[in-house]
C-alpha cells in the first residue's frame, strides 16, 4: 500500500488528524501529516501547495507513489498539488473531505489572500476546476456533509467526477473524528480490501 499524507485545513495544524491518523495506522497504513505555514490565509493556496509538494520531495523516494487526503482548505490545496505541480504523476488515490471546490460564502469575511482565493467564482478556483477532468486519472473521492455551515452552500464540496461519500455529520470539524467519515476514508485508501485479503489467508 502507498504511504498516505494528511493536509489540514485552514487555522488547524496536522493534529487535527488526531483520530483519524491512528485509526489509519492500525489498518497498516503508513500515514505522514505535515504544518502548513502560515495556517490563517495569509499567503495562498498555490503557495501553501509548494509546501506539501517540497514535504513530498523531502520525504518520499522518487518512485514512491502516495495516497493523499485533504480536509477543507487541505483539499484545495492538494488539488492545486495534484493538477499544477506535478502531483498527478505520484498521487494514486485522492481523497477531499469538505473541501470547497466551488468556494465558500464564509471566505467573504476575510481579505487574506488564501480566503479569498476560497470565494465562489474566484479566478482561482475556476481554473482548477477549467480542467479538473485530469482528476479521473487517479482514484478520486469526495468526502461531504449537506449540514456543512463552513462550506456555503454545503454542495461546493460536491465534485462530478469520482466517486461520492455523503457523511450526514453536523458539523465541518466533525468530518474528521466522525466514525463514518473516518470509516469512509479507510475504505477509500482501500483499508477494507486489505482485511478482506488478511481473511482469505
Amino acid at each position: 500500500m502507498n504511504p498516505v499524507l494528511l493536509v489540514h485545513g485552514i487555522n488547524d495544524t496536522g493534529a487535527v488528524f488526531s483520530k483519524m491518523l491512528p485509526y489509519l495506522k492500525e489498518r497498516g497504513l503508513t500515514v505522514y501529516d505535515l504544518n502548513l505555514v502560515p495556517n490563517n490565509g495569509d499567503i495562498g493556496l498555490d503557495n501553501l501547495a509548494v509546501q506539501v509538494a517540497t514535504f513530498i520531495d523531502k520525504t518520499f523516494a522518487p518512485e514512491q507513489s502516495l495516497d493523499l487526503v485533504g480536509f477543507s482548505m487541505g483539499g484545495i490545496v492538494s488539488r492545486y498539488y495534484v493538477q499544477r505541480l506535478g502531483g498527478i504523476d505520484r498521487v494514486q488515490r485522492f481523497i477531499t473531505i469538505s473541501s470547497p471546490h466551488y468556494g465558500t460564502a464564509i471566505a467573504y469575511a476575510s481579505q487574506r489572500p488564501g480566503c479569498v482565493q476560497m470565494r465562489p467564482n474566484s479566478p482561482f478556483l475556476k481554473d482548477l476546476n477549467s480542467d479538473m477532468a485530469m482528476l479521473k486519472r487517479l482514484n478520486f473521492t469526495s468526502i461531504w456533509t449537506p449540514y456543512d455551515m463552513m462550506i456555503v452552500p454545503a454542495s461546493s464540496s460536491q465534485m462530478p467526477i469520482g466517486t461520492e461519500v455523503i457523511i450526514p455529520a453536523a458539523l465541518h470539524p466533525w468530518m474528521l473524528t466522525d466514525s463514518r467519515s473516518i470509516a469512509a476514508v479507510a475504505e477509500a485508501l482501500g483499508c477494507k480490501r486489505i482485511l478482506r485479503n488478511i481473511e482469505h489467508l
